[in-house]
């Protein structure tokens, strides 16, 4: 389907079941770390009600669309200017009976949902502290990428008040928050069952983590082996190349 672009904007096709995203050239692009987390939660259960806080662009949403057989999927997004891209890139790709996009704060939620709503909630929220690093961004990169909308503890307890009960939440983050994750997740009851490390070779330590959580489950977590980005020689290893769709 047709869609207008505006100023700076352009087409991108994931390769993946002929799915395209809009994206911004001056604006806060997906990165791997959104591919990697679609990746590991395409085991979400079929016809799932979803929830994808910080949506961005959609680019978890889409693929999600493209990965499993959920029923639906709400990307939620507090950038006027980032939704309207998601919503053109549900039209673009034919999903908007599949895929809606919400413009509204995370911390408003409570007011459109009943408490228990979602099957599944994923997210890859801004990974730096308010008030933390250095901030020379323009704004949409700024609310991308620090905690100014709405914090870490945000994100997790409004995770827990919409998931149903043993639902599935998947997180990205930053190895060094990982204490803040785990902590905050015991807390508003949702177990960390999986976490799996993102390296990008075997000589760095890790740039990523995914973390799985489960709502009122039973403790016991399991630490999946290393997913590594690049090998010896620079290339792309080949699990990366096989959640890429490149073999």
């Amino acid at each position: 389907m047709k869609v207008e672009l505006k100023e700076n904007e352009r087409i991108d096709d994931l390769e993946f079941k002929g799915l395209k995203i809009i994206q911004d050239e001056k604006g806060f692009c997906f990165g791997i770390d959104s591919v990697l987390l679609s990746d590991f939660a395409k085991n979400i259960k079929k016809e799932s009600k979803v929830l994808d806080l910080g949506t961005g662009t959609g680019i978890i949403s889409i693929l999600l669309c493209g990965k499993t057989d959920l029923s639906k999927v709400i990307g939620v997004e507090i950038q006027e200017e980032v939704a309207d891209m998601a919503k053109r890139s549900s039209k673009l790709n034919n999903l908007e009976d599949k895929f809606q996009v919400l413009n509204e704060s995370i911390l408003n939620l409570n007011k459109l949902y009943e408490n228990q709503t979602f099957d599944a909630i994923v997210t890859n929220p801004p990974y730096k502290k308010g008030g933390t690093g250095i901030i020379n961004e323009d704004e949409k990169k700024l609310i991308s990428r620090h905690e100014i909308t709405a914090s870490l503890e945000d994100f997790i307890k409004v995770s827990r008040d919409l998931l149903k009960d043993k639902g599935e939440f998947y997180m990205v983050h930053r190895p060094e928050r990982l204490v803040d994750i785990l902590s905050l997740l015991r807390k508003y009851k949702i177990e960390p069952k999986e976490i799996r490390f993102v390296y990008s070779n075997t000589n760095k330590p890790p740039k990523l983590v995914l973390v799985k959580g489960i709502k009122n489950a039973k403790p016991f977590l399991r630490i999946d082996r290393n997913l590594y980005i690049y090998d010896k020689e620079g290339n792309y290893t080949e699990e990366i190349l096989k959640i890429y769709n490149k073999i």
